[in-house]
């Protein structure tokens, strides 16, 4: 900004740091408007949460105690299911892209269950990945070079 002050071209200035010239105008408004303040960076207002700090701690509770303690049949909380307790206990809709964003913020992170074949031999499996899976993907060794 002190360029600019200098009377110096927002091009200028723009190719000396680096970035676009729109960037520069944008910053000389803020300064304008909001002196050195403008300048800072901080976090960018949004809107504001919809659920209470008071409502997520609550939420926080419930997610941990399970969904079988919220009168879910299934032992495995799913995004819907927590968006549909939302919905039921808070009267907050919440779309379900936005239930892991959400998670996240309360300290959670998402599972995914491994895939498991249920009818599946167990000790073939094990021959196959200790055994046949290694020998299938050793390499041939290159001739040492003379």
């Amino acid at each position: 900004m002190l360029g600019y002050l200098d009377k110096r071209r927002v091009m200028d200035l723009a190719e000396e740091a680096g970035v676009t010239r729109g960037s520069v105008n944008r910053w000389l408004q803020w300064y304008e408007a909001l002196g050195v303040d403008g300048l800072l960076t901080g976090v960018p207002p949004g809107a504001a949460p919809r659920l209470t700090e008071k409502q997520r701690t609550e939420l926080t509770a419930l997610v941990e105690a399970g969904p079988m303690a919220a009168g879910y049949q299934s032992g495995v909380w799913t995004g819907p299911m927590i968006g549909d307790l939302i919905e039921q206990r808070f009267g907050v809709r919440y779309h379900n892209h936005h239930i892991p964003r959400l998670l996240h913020q309360l300290g959670f992170s998402v599972q995914r269950p491994r895939k498991r074949l249920a009818r599946a031999d167990a000790l073939a499996q094990e021959h196959w990945l200790r055994v046949r899976l290694p020998a299938i993907k050793k390499k041939p060794r290159l001739a040492a070079a003379s």
